[in-house]
């Protein structure tokens, strides 16, 4: 561990600022430990990509994001999009502070800061598939490592995004109202695995991690390290308590056994919006609010994850 370098990306305002309350634990814990270390505090949206862009980081140093998913998709986003390119896939780590912690749930990182610190200390590496969707705000593409959620989950995000209320609670709202509203969905052609899917799609989720919302298995059976996506989609429902049911099912990770709802994997899909458009987000992050094309892929090994 001497010669290893820890960079630690802290999001303050994660978790509703549990995550400022943290920052002098992990100095400690670190401490403790003898590590080389260094702890960068964001400052706005976007910060971290900047800063993990700069770092001097080694092949053999490791990257931790200490916040939710959106500060993990920003130290993504800033690992891989160095220049030069590491000559290894980068390590990289999480300290799951966030709100949701989504994706940070499926190889099990505990969010007990401790807990996490010691798993990172451990080393314990695994290959990590990473996204790259292109489309709408990122024409040159956004990396992901959780998931694209189109249509109605998307939706209910952006109102989950107007309250006041940060918790898990305000996306069970949102997707209330956006019940409620229930407007027509989007004819949406997909391509993927020598396969071409049209319909009026309600809900589409590609997903490398199981969980969204803060409890929602979009993927519950995806894998990190498999090379492919899991897709789910959902037929536009003629009735708002067909929908409902299918949405309680997703609590579970059982909506595959509901009417109208389709599953797969694949590494590479092409999707276009042949009549209205697309609201679509990566891993919390908008990528459009009315889209009418967008390239997804599987970029399999891109990091290597430390964890349990």
């Amino acid at each position: 561990m001497e010669k290893r370098k820890i960079w630690v990306i802290l999001n303050p305002t994660a978790g509703k600022g549990k995550a400022r309350k943290r920052l002098r634990k992990i100095e400690r814990y670190l401490e403790s430990k003898n590590c080389n270390f260094q702890i960068h505090t964001t400052k706005e949206t976007g910060h971290a990509i900047d800063i993990v862009r700069n770092l001097p980081i080694g092949d053999n140093d490791i990257t931790i994001a200490a916040g939710g998913d959106g500060t993990v998709n920003e130290v993504v986003n800033g690992l891989l999009t160095r220049r030069p390119r590491s000559a290894v896939p980068p390590l990289f780590g999480i300290i799951p502070v966030g709100r949701g912690n989504d994706f940070s749930s499926t190889p099990g990182i505990p969010e007990n800061t401790d807990q996490a610190l010691s798993y990172l200390l451990e080393g314990k590496v695994r290959p990590l598939d990473v996204g790259l969707v292109k489309g709408g705000f990122f024409p040159d593409g956004r990396y992901f490592v959780n998931g694209i959620g189109i249509g109605f989950d998307t939706k209910v995000g952006f109102e989950a995004a107007k309250m006041k209320i940060k918790s898990g609670i305000s996306y069970t709202i949102g997707a209330l109202i956006t019940l409620i509203r229930y407007e027509p969905s989007p004819v949406i052609q997909m391509k993927y695995d020598d396969k071409e899917v049209t319909l009026a799609a309600v809900i589409i989720s590609i997903v490398n991690g199981r969980r969204m919302g803060g409890s929602f298995y979009m993927g519950p059976n995806a894998l990190l390290d498999d090379g492919l996506f899991d897709i789910c989609y959902v037929r536009h429902q003629e009735k708002r308590s067909q929908l409902l049911d299918i949405f309680s099912h997703y609590k579970k990770g059982t909506q595959a056994e509901c009417q109208g709802v389709y599953t797969g994997k694949a590494a590479k899909f092409e999707i276009k919006a042949l009549e209205g458009g697309m609201a679509v987000h990566c891993d919390g992050e908008t990528v459009c609010y009315d889209g009418k094309e967008l390239e997804v892929s599987c970029v399999p090994s891109a990091l290597r994850l430390i964890g349990p």
